[in-house]
């Protein structure tokens, strides 16, 4: 694939990575790139630094596959450091259509992962359900605090960017249950290098730890592992479902009250406990247009990893 089309993928990836509740994994499976993310994160290994030791630098760009984690990696930086600004107002201002639209998207996203798992049985069916089980639990659990300092903020981009490579669970969504979403957004637009760079080597620690597991469960358990990425994706369903009922709230250190424990619930009840509008055909439209968009991108991009 060309440098513009990786590029493009990595815009996207980071586009997702910023909503809490959508992962830049499901955007890598949509556009056909997903295992060639695993295979290249995972080998950043011995054998590539004896190479860099010995001199080697062509050969070891060449083993980590250095052009397209380059490229990939410039589209999620461009994106995240451009958008983080209007995503916050968007969720700000316009939650329930802003979840709407992600929750097509999502919805869309498990069914064409769903098609590359072939012969159903039974232990693929579990993995399904052990996938969707773990992210429901994921949705549902209450707000911890990682909020001690600095080694809080490299625990939480360890944590957070294992999720974000994982199709269906958020990296946003993470760093929300962790305390650290408004923190870390705030260090983004305000460019809080020190900050910054600390929550960034706690993110490339994590990456290269469980990208390594990953690959290692694609190559041996191909199948269910896909079962089991399929079953996060049906699961965050949850997550990302327009209507909410707050049912815990937590003080974030400017003072405000934010959400630390939510469940799923019909519009009418949305209503009744809210006062809000629940725009449902507004939410319906925009599911639709979610889904649609996802469905596009898998014609466009999902079939290969190959072209662009």
């Amino acid at each position: 694939m060309t440098s513009l089309g990786v590029f493009i993928r990595g815009m996207l990836m980071g586009a997702a990575d910023i909503v809490p509740g959508v992962s830049g994994g499901t955007v890598a499976f949509v556009t056909g790139i997903y295992e060639t993310l695993i295979d290249s994160l995972s080998a950043f290994n011995l054998g590539a630094l004896k190479l860099v030791f010995g001199g080697e630098f062509r050969q070891a760009w060449e083993q980590v596959n250095g052009n397209f984690l380059l490229f990939l990696g410039l589209g999620i930086a461009t994106s995240i450091i451009s958008l983080a600004q209007i995503v916050s107002w968007l969720l700000a201002t316009y939650p329930v259509p802003l979840w709407a639209f992600f929750f097509g998207l999502i919805l869309a996203s498990a069914l064409m992962l769903m098609r590359q798992v072939p012969a159903w049985n039974g232990p693929r069916v579990i993995s399904l359900g052990s996938g969707a089980l773990l992210a429901l639990a994921v949705g549902l659990a209450p707000v911890v605090s990682l909020d001690f300092g600095m080694m809080g903020v490299f625990l939480a981009g360890f944590i957070a960017i294992c999720a974000m490579i994982l199709p269906g669970i958020s990296g946003s969504f993470i760093l929300i249950l962790l305390g650290m979403y408004a923190t870390v957004l705030n260090a983004l637009t305000s460019f809080n290098l020190p900050f910054i760079g600390v929550f960034a080597v706690g993110a490339a620690s994590g990456l290269l730890c469980f990208s390594r597991f990953l690959h290692w469960l694609l190559h041996r358990y191909h199948e269910p592992t896909l079962a089991l990425l399929t079953g996060f994706l049906f699961g965050s369903l949850t997550i990302v479902w327009p209507w909410k009922r707050v049912v815990e709230t937590v003080l974030d250190r400017h003072g405000e009250l934010r959400p630390a424990q939510q469940f799923p619930v019909l519009p009418g009840e949305f209503m009744a406990v809210t006062g809000q509008d629940p725009a449902v055909v507004l939410c319906v439209a925009l599911m639709v247009l979610g889904f649609v968009a996802v469905w596009l991108l898998d014609a466009r991009w999902g079939r290969t990893s190959t072209t662009t």
